[in-house]
């Protein structure tokens, strides 16, 4: 690489002949100034307005403009002889953390290379010194007709240059913030955050100039008499369009995830804003999800939808309380149908005699007794029935909606694989 100034680093003491070296170069398409009618070429000349002709470089030097409009020549020379210590000195004034830099303050950037092999060992040493001490230089150096300020760190084996700007070159940014008072939620910023980490770090390599790669098409297609390209459609710029921030939020983060090819809905914030309306995004991702998600949901639901099975005891079910709750009904049954018939044999042994409303009344009792153990055993009978059948239902339903949660987790797990 060419060098544009010589000359040497000033570190106390020690003087390291350097070379500068551009570090950067400007990569846009350049364009002439052309006649629109004819395709002419727009030229600027130089020319003497005293002579009224046009002049070459070499005719041309500095002068002053002076508040009453005179020009104050100013030499070459006259520069030269300024008493200005860095005229070819980068002077080191001091070193400062990296942080202590504003990057408001960054300019140019360039590579200072060792002149010549006296210089390596100078160099290598204010290099290392850098490294070790994970400090800037601060140094002031003339180029281009102008004292500057630069920062020299350190770059892989190199020891590179920032050009900065003086502090009183930095606008003060009045009048930029916005005016009203505006609140940020925490829900807001846990949304941005998580956009943040989504988005997460590039590799700085990858990024390119996409305008000057259509400008650079654009030409190539004039050039060799084709069509220009499609214009598309530019995006919608709005001054005073309202949005909802929240759902814009939302919807930025689900974009970011998918195309990293990460679950639309992993991490967000159970929470989101107050009404704020929200489009679902389904990746097919989130449907094998909800697929597989689905079954449990069901066998949820048949649990719910089926009786309670009987409550266990130490591990047994409580049979005999059952069996007690079944035969008291039958009991009352028969009680009552035993008081029913004697009130009616009495009746009749008072009209047909004392021997035979007894007998009478003993062949009613256990008739009445029979008559009423059976019905109370048919309704018993009925009652468990449907209880089994209620059990064994319930059984079916959880047999089944296990089955299908298995099938569903296999066939998730079989497309994940294959996935």
């Amino acid at each position: 690489m060419r060098s544009i100034w010589n000359g040497a680093i000033s570190f106390g003491l020690v003087s390291i002949p350097i070379k500068l070296v551009n570090a950067t170069e400007n990569h846009s398409v350049s364009f002439r100034q052309i006649h629109t009618e004819d395709g002419g070429r727009i030229r600027y000349r130089k020319v003497c307005e005293l002579e009224d002709r046009e002049v070459t470089s070499a005719e041309i030097g500095k002068g002053y403009e002076d508040a009453d409009g005179s020009i104050i020549p100013i030499t070459d020379q006259d520069l030269a002889a300024l008493p200005i210590p860095t005229a070819k000195t980068i002077e080191i004034v001091a070193f400062v953390p990296a942080d202590r830099i504003d990057p408001l303050q960054i300019d140019a950037a360039y590579y200072l290379g060792a002149n010549g092999v006296p210089a390596a060992k100078p160099y290598t040493l204010l290099r290392e010194a850098l490294k070790r001490s994970r400090k800037v230089a601060i140094a002031k150096y003339a180029l281009r007709g102008r004292e500057r300020l630069g920062m020299l760190r350190v770059v892989d084996d190199v020891i590179a240059m920032h050009g900065l700007l003086w502090p009183d070159e930095i606008r003060e940014p009045e009048g930029v913030a916005p005016d009203s008072h505006v609140t940020v939620r925490d829900a807001e910023l846990d949304l941005a955050d998580a956009l943040m980490d989504t988005l997460g770090e590039v590799d700085m390599s990858t990024l390119h100039d996409d305008y000057r790669a259509a400008v650079e098409e654009l030409i190539a297609a004039k050039v060799e008499g084709g069509a220009p390209a499609e214009k598309a459609p530019a995006g919608e710029v709005g001054g005073a369009k309202v949005i909802d921030l929240m759902a814009a939020l939302e919807n930025s983060v689900r974009a970011a995830r998918t195309a990293r090819g990460e679950s639309a809905g992993a991490g967000e914030p159970a929470e989101s804003g107050e009404g704020v309306g929200e489009a679902e995004v389904t990746r097919l991702g989130d449907r094998r999800a909800k697929t597989a998600s689905a079954a449990p949901r069901k066998t949820a639901s048949a649990r719910k939808s089926a009786p309670a099975a009987p409550k266990e005891v130490g591990g047994k079910k409580s049979t005999s309380t059952a069996a007690k709750k079944k035969d008291a009904p039958a009991k009352k049954t028969a009680t009552k149908s035993t008081a029913t018939a004697r009130r009616s044999t009495a009746g009749k042994a008072s009209a047909s005699g004392a021997t035979t409303g007894k007998t009478a009344a003993k062949t009613a009792v256990k008739t009445a007794a029979k008559t009423a153990t059976r019905t109370a055993a048919k309704k018993t009978t009925e009652k468990t029935s449907k209880k089994t059948a209620q059990k064994t239902a319930q059984k079916t339903a959880q047999k089944t909606a296990g089955e299908k949660t298995a099938s569903a987790q296999k066939t998730t797990a079989r497309r994940r694989a294959s996935a």
